[in-house]
């Protein structure tokens, strides 16, 4: 099998990796163009000795440090891309690439490790710090879009748990937009198949029709929504999750969010 179809099923997740890391659909495609010509450039540098995937993400790493956004070419930022810098005037980027791939990405310490050239000690301090600093920066009002009643009431209680409020659980998509219409949240978590066999989806799009929102998606098939098509969701979450990639979502998506910008 050629490096390139080992590479290949990888690359959806490093996108969504990239934008969640970002906070930007173009430039987190622009890291993962820049670390894919790279491979193309010199394809014998590329590390041998561990899983393809963990060599994308080191590869995409290697990018990521030595790189800044006005070197790349994409278009001018607007105004996430002012927010984040705010937000990062405060919290170092290590810590959120920490926190990023072991509880979105799946990797494990000794991975992050690996990947960022620090040990293990050090990778459970920053993921630590990621989260205490983030959560500490945000509160929202969250609208909870999910038909099953269980998984709606751990989501529920993720929410309560990082301090934000939750202003209404919405099983169809009629009902998603009502509540949003009638209490505007500060983020959407927004399931795709609803109860009423209506659209997750299609709730967002009317709702952003209103007004703009942070959301996250969650789908037991991320392939579906990272076809690389625009737009694309920034946040997207697999089912079954782990209660660390909600919280991790939830804290990158409010990070970018103009409405928890620091003053």
């Amino acid at each position: 099998m050629s490096l390139g179809q080992q590479l290949h099923p990888h690359l959806p997740f490093l996108r969504r990796y990239a934008r969640a890391l970002t906070g930007s659909q173009a430039h987190g495609d622009a890291y993962v163009r820049a670390a894919l010509e790279a491979i193309v450039a010199a394809p014998e540098e590329f590390p041998s000795d561990v899983d393809p995937r963990l060599g994308l993400y080191k590869t995409f790493h290697a990018i990521w440090s030595s790189s800044h956004l006005e070197d790349l070419p994409i278009s001018s930022g607007g105004s996430r891309e002012a927010i984040a810098q705010a937000r990062l005037g405060r919290l170092t980027p290590l810590p959120r690439v920490a926190l990023l791939l072991t509880a979105l990405e799946g990797f494990t310490v000794d991975d992050v490790s690996y990947l960022v050239d620090m040990d293990n000690d050090e990778v459970e301090g920053l993921v630590e710090e990621a989260l205490t600093e983030i959560e500490a920066q945000t509160r929202a009002k969250v609208l909870i879009i999910e038909d099953e009643p269980i998984i709606a009431m751990d989501i529920e209680t993720i929410v309560r748990d990082l301090g934000h409020d939750v202003t209404a659980i919405a099983v169809t998509a009629e009902d998603a937009v009502r509540e949003a219409l009638a209490d505007r949240p500060g983020l959407v978590l927004a399931d795709i198949q609803l109860a009423d066999d209506s659209s997750g989806i299609d709730a967002v799009k009317d709702i952003l029709a209103e007004f703009s929102v942070p959301v996250i998606f969650i789908t037991a098939f991320p392939e579906r929504l990272l076809t690389g098509e625009r737009p694309e969701p920034t946040f997207l979450i697999t089912k079954p999750f782990q209660r660390s990639t909600v919280k991790a979502a939830i804290s990158q998506a409010l990070f970018f969010d103009e409405a928890t910008a620091p003053a």
